[in-house]
C-alpha cells in the first residue's frame, strides 16, 4: 500500500510505501527520508485531524493513494536552514467570469410549442405508466406539447405530443414526460372472477416481492383461472417495466380487486359517461402498497418510522422537525431538551446524530478510542504479522454509483475484456464489488458476479463453458484468508444466491433448466492466478470476460472428501470472448489495456529506485557490478514504459487504431449544440480507447449538486448541466441561480430537458437513469 504526503503550497510530493500497522512516528522518519524535514517539525494532516504519535495509519482510516497535507513548523531563534528543496510554485491567477461573453457564445434554446392532441385536453385524469417499473398511477394531464422526434405518420403509440403528466400521490414532484402509448383513461370498469377467461388482459394488484401481500397496479395477461369455493386466484403473466418484459406463472390473490384496461378514444368519439370519467374521476380511489410498512398507514397506530421517532404519536404535524441526518421526525416537545417553537435554523438535528462536542479531536490531541475499532479482530490480536501492505485492505477510492449494488447484467460503460492490476479496481468499477470474497450476492435474490481464480481444485474451464465450485466448507477462524476443506457445503448465503440465478425453481438436491438462457445473469471475472488450471485465464491481473448464465447446480463429492456445491456455468454475451480472435482485435481497437491504479506506478517506481540506491551502497564502491532488479510480472518494460500521468505512449495508441465513435452517438453529439466544447474535449480522448472517452464523459458532465452523472439534464444558459430534480429542489428552496457559478437563471426560467444530450448519456451508459428514479 502507497500514500502521499504533500506539502501545504503543493511544491513537493512523496510516494511513501507503508502498511495499516505504520506508526506515525515510523511515517515521520520516511518523510524524512524523502523530504528532508526534521520529525519535530512536521505537521501531518489527513481529513481535519493532525496525525499524532502513539497511533497507526489504521487508526486514521488512511487507504491506498491517500494525500497526507504536511505543514512544516518554522524556526524563529535561528536561521532555518532545514528548508525545502523546491522552491514553492507560483500560483495561476484565474480568470474572470464575464456573463457578456457567455451570453454572446450561447446558442437560442428551443422553445415550447403548446399543442392540442386529438385524444386528450389539459385537465384530464388518466392512468399514467411509471418508466421505472412498468405500475400504473392515477395522474392528471397538465400540459401537451409538441414531440419535435416523432414520426410523420402519427400511431396509436405515438400521436407526435408529449404529455406532462402530475400523479395523484405525488403532487410536489416534478411533471413527468409521456408519449401517448404511457397514457390511458382511468380504469373504472371492475370485472368479476368469473368473467375472466385465458388471454384476457386486466389490470390487477401485484406484489413482486411478496404475492401474498398488497402491491401496485400492473397490465396482467390471465393464463389460468381458478374459481373455487376455497381457491380463487389468477395465473397470468405481469408485464414489468418501461419496456413491459414478462414475469410469467404469477398467482393474483387480490381478485375482487380486477380493473378492465381501457383503451384511448378520440374527443370526438368520446360518450357522455366517458367524457363525465375523465373530468371527474371514479368516487374512490385504487388501494396500493401502503407508504410505511410497519403501520400500514393507519392514522391511529403509533409509529416510530412515519410518526414521531420519540412517541410514535402522528398528531400536530405542524409542531414536528425533521432531522437533517436521519429524517426523522420529532414533536418539538418530545425532543430532549424540549423546544418551545420551531427554531429558526436552515439544518436541525436530533439528539440522536447530534455531534458530541467531547468525541471531537481537536490539534494536538490523540484519537479517542473507537468502539467498532476495539470490537475487532486485529485490535486484540497478539500476532506480531504486519499487515495492510496488499491492496485487499485497503479502502476504495470511488464507488459504482452508475448502477446499484444489486444490479443484475452489464455495467454501463465497462467493456468485455477491461483488464484491472488488482480486484480492488473491479470493485470500484461496479463489475464485482467484494474485495476478497469471490461471490457477489444476496441470498434472498440471486449472485450478481462471481471471480475464477483457482482457490478450488474442483473447478474446470473451458472458456464458453466452465464448472464453479461454492463457497463454504472451510475454518476461516483466526482472520485466515484461506484453509483445505474441512466440511460439507451448505445451500445457503452464496451457494442459495448462485442457485437462485438457475431458471428452475429451487431445489436443495439440485436443479437442471431447460431453457438456461432465462437465468438471472452474471458478471464473470477472470483472475491470473487461475492460469495454473486454467489457459483461458490473463496471464496478469483480472480481466471481465462478460455474462455468464447458470445451466444447473448438483452436490457432488470433492477432491478432498467433502461435499461440494457445484455450478454449470455458459456464456451467454453477444460480445465476442477476450481470448477469441475477433476479441482480441475488438480490445485493440477499443484500447483496452492493463489499467493501474491511480499513482501505482509512480510508487513502483519510487520503490524500485529506493531498493536500487541500497544495492549500489551495500556494494564494494561499484568494484562489483550492480545486479539486475527483477522485473515484476506484468510490470511495463523501459521502451513501453508510460509517461508522468501513468498513460501510455500516444505513438502507440495512434497506431493501435483508437475506439470508433458509433455512428448514433456521433450524430447526438452533432445536435447537442449546447455542450459542443465540452464533447470536443472528450473526443479528444478517443485515440487513448473507449474507457478513458467514457470516463471523460462521466467527469466533464457531472452534476454539481449530487457529484452524479447528470440525470434528465438541463443545460443552462451559462453553459453547465445540472440535473432536473436537483434545479427543482434548488427552485423551490427559493435558489434561482446556476448552482456551479452562480449566474441567476431568473424565477421564470423554464428548466427545459436537453434531449439530445439526455439520449446520448443513455446510449452511453444505458440503464443508469434506471438508477436514478
Amino acid at each position: 500500500m502507497y500514500v502521499k504526503v504533500r506539502t501545504m503550497d503543493g511544491s513537493q510530493t512523496a510516494v511513501l510505501t507503508v502498511s495499516k500497522l505504520t506508526t506515525i512516528t515510523e511515517l515521520r522518519a520516511l518523510v524524512q527520508e524523502k523530504m528532508d524535514v526534521a520529525p519535530h517539525r512536521q505537521r501531518l494532516f489527513f481529513r481535519g485531524k493532525q496525525l499524532e504519535d502513539g497511533h497507526t495509519m489504521f487508526d486514521y482510516n488512511l487507504n491506498i493513494n491517500d494525500v497526507i497535507q504536511l505543514m512544516v513548523k518554522q524556526v524563529l531563534s535561528e536561521n532555518n536552514t532545514n528548508t525545502l528543496k523546491k522552491p514553492p510554485m507560483a500560483t495561476k491567477t484565474s480568470q474572470a467570469f464575464d456573463k457578456k461573453n457567455v451570453q454572446s457564445a450561447e446558442t437560442p434554446s428551443t422553445t415550447t410549442v403548446k399543442a392540442e392532441s386529438e385524444y386528450y385536453r389539459v385537465g384530464d385524469l388518466v392512468d399514467a405508466k411509471s418508466l421505472v417499473d412498468g405500475t400504473w398511477w392515477e395522474a392528471k394531464i397538465i400540459k401537451i406539447v409538441l414531440n419535435p422526434d416523432a414520426k410523420d405518420r402519427p400511431n396509436e403509440d405515438d400521436d407526435g405530443f408529449f404529455y406532462h403528466v402530475v400523479f395523484d400521490n405525488y403532487a410536489y414532484d416534478a411533471p413527468s414526460e409521456m408519449l401517448l402509448k404511457h397514457v390511458r383513461p382511468r380504469a373504472h370498469k371492475y370485472i368479476k372472477l368469473d368473467e375472466v377467461k385465458p388471454g384476457q388482459v386486466v389490470m390487477a394488484n401485484y406484489n413482486l416481492e411478496d404475492p401474498e401481500q398488497r402491491g401496485y397496479w400492473f397490465d396482467c395477461k390471465v393464463t389460468e383461472v381458478a374459481n373455487t369455493r376455497t381457491d380463487k386466484r389468477l395465473v397470468a403473466t405481469v408485464y414489468v417495466g418501461a419496456d413491459a418484459s414478462p414475469i410469467e406463472g404469477c398467482h393474483i390473490h387480490l381478485v375482487k380487486e380486477l380493473f378492465a384496461v381501457e383503451k384511448n378514444i378520440k374527443l370526438s368519439e368520446r360518450s357522455p359517461e366517458m367524457e363525465r370519467q375523465v373530468l371527474e374521476g371514479s368516487p374512490s380511489k385504487r388501494v396500493s402498497a401502503p407508504n410505511c410498512s410497519n403501520c400500514k398507514d393507519q392514522p391511529r397506530r403509533k409509529c416510530r418510522e412515519c410518526g414521531c421517532h420519540e412517541c410514535g404519536l402522528k398528531d400536530y404535524p405542524e409542531k414536528q422537525l425533521m432531522c437533517d441526518e436521519c429524517d426523522m421526525a420529532f414533536h418539538i416537545y418530545c425532543i430532549r431538551p424540549p423546544l418551545q417553537t420551531i427554531p429558526d435554523v436552515d439544518e436541525w438535528f436530533c439528539h440522536l446524530c447530534k455531534n458530541d462536542d467531547t468525541e471531537i479531536v481537536r490539534a494536538g490531541e490523540k484519537l479517542k478510542d473507537s468502539k467498532k475499532k476495539a470490537k475487532m479482530a486485529s485490535a486484540t490480536s497478539s500476532s506480531a504479522r504486519d499487515w495492510g501492505k496488499g491492496f485487499a485492505c485497503a479502502g476504495r477510492q470511488k464507488v459504482c454509483t452508475i448502477v446499484p449494488q444489486n444490479h443484475f447484467g452489464p455495467v454501463p460503460g465497462v467493456e468485455v475484456g477491461t483488464q484491472w492490476k488488482f480486484r480492488l479496481q473491479a470493485s470500484e468499477a461496479g463489475i464485482h464489488r467484494p474485495h476478497v470474497a469471490g461471490i457477489h450476492g444476496r441470498e434472498n435474490e440471486g449472485a450478481y458476479s462471481i471471480v475464477l481464480s483457482g482457490g478450488y481444485e474442483d473447478d474446470e474451464d473451458n472458456g464458453d463453458s466452465f464448472s464453479y465450485t461454492g463457497s463454504g466448507g472451510r475454518d476461516l477462524s483466526g482472520n485466515k484468508r484461506t484453509a483445505e476443506q474441512s466440511c460439507d457445503q451448505l445451500l445457503t448465503r452464496m451457494n442459495k444466491a448462485l442457485a437462485l440465478n438457475c431458471n428452475v425453481p429451487l431445489n436443495k438436491n439440485g436443479a437442471k433448466a431447460e431453457d438456461w438462457k432465462g437465468g438471472k445473469p452474471v458478471r464473470v471475472v477472470r483472475n491470473a492466478k487461475g492460469r495454473k488450471h486454467s489457459k483461458y485465464a490473463p496471464e496478469d491481473g483480472n480481466r471481465y470476460d462478460g455474462i455468464y448464465k447458470i445451466v444447473k447446480y448438483w452436490q457432488d463429492k470433492g477432491k478432498s472428501g467433502f461435499k461440494v456445491w457445484r455450478y454449470l456455468l455458459k456464456r451467454d454475451d453477444p460480445t465476442p470472448a477476450p481470448w477469441t480472435k475477433d476479441g482480441k482485435k475488438r480490445m485493440e481497437t477499443l484500447g483496452l489495456e492493463m489499467q493501474y491504479p491511480e499513482g501505482y506506478l509512480e510508487a513502483q517506481k519510487e520503490k524500485e529506485e529506493s531498493q536500487g540506491k541500497n544495492r549500489e551502497s551495500d556494494g564494494d564502491e561499484g568494484n562489483k557490478k550492480t545486479p539486475k532488479s527483477k522485473k515484476r510480472k506484468g510490470a511495463p518494460d523501459k521502451e513501453t514504459e508510460n509517461n508522468n500521468d501513468g498513460e501510455p505512449d500516444a505513438k502507440k495508441r495512434k497506431s493501435s487504431g483508437g475506439y470508433i465513435i458509433p455512428k448514433e452517438v456521433e450524430n447526438l453529439i452533432t445536435k447537442d449544440t449546447k455542450n459542443s466544447k465540452l464533447w470536443n474535449e472528450c473526443k479528444a480522448k478517443i485515440l487513448e480507447g473507449c474507457t478513458k472517452f467514457l470516463n471523460c464523459v462521466q467527469e466533464k458532465f457531472e452534476c454539481i449538486c449530487c457529484q452524479e452523472l447528470v440525470y434528465k439534464p438541463v443545460t443552462t444558459d451559462c453553459k453547465h448541466n445540472v440535473c432536473h430534480p436537483c434545479l427543482q429542489r434548488s427552485f423551490k428552496a427559493e435558489v434561482f441561480s446556476c448552482p456551479a457559478c452562480r449566474y441567476d437563471l431568473g424565477q421564470e426560467y423554464k428548466m427545459d430537458v436537453n434531449n439530445p444530450l439526455n439520449k446520448l448519456l443513455i446510449n452511453l451508459f444505458p440503464g443508469y437513469d434506471t438508477a436514478r428514479c
